[in-house]
């Protein structure tokens, strides 16, 4: 069973690029049928996906926020990295990243972490 460990600054100033990354252990983010996605759940509100890279390297993101975020992963360190930019206090938001396993659609997630947006 994966693990994964979320790591960035928890303070963000507005117009700010924000960047995260989740380490993964106990397997590889090349394993066949893995998604591996950030999530993030602002306060009061329901999650919101934010966009995946795939076992392959492929990528999708959620239209809403396509035009300001990117994900990377360095297969050699078994990490993916999260940037989004020009942050905004509504952006403000405990961020998670998750693998899923499309055969089976189970899911491993990391423990998340709080970014708040602000001057």
């Amino acid at each position: 069973q994966v693990q994964l460990q979320e790591s960035g600054p928890g303070l963000v100033k507005p117009s700010q690029t924000l960047s995260l990354t989740c380490t993964v252990s106990g397997g590889f983010i090349t394993t066949n049928y893995y998604y591996w996605s950030w999530i993030r759940q602002p306060p009061g509100k329901g999650l919101e996906w934010i966009g995946r890279v795939t076992y392959n390297g492929d990528t999708n993101y959620n239209p809403s926020l396509n035009s300001r975020s990117s994900i990377s992963w360095d297969t050699s360190k078994n990490h993916f990295t999260l940037q989004l930019s020009s942050m905004t206090p509504e952006d403000t938001a405990v961020y998670y990243c998750a693998g899923i396993v499309t055969t089976t659609w189970y899911s491993s997630w990391g423990q998340g972490t709080q970014v708040t947006v602000s001057s």
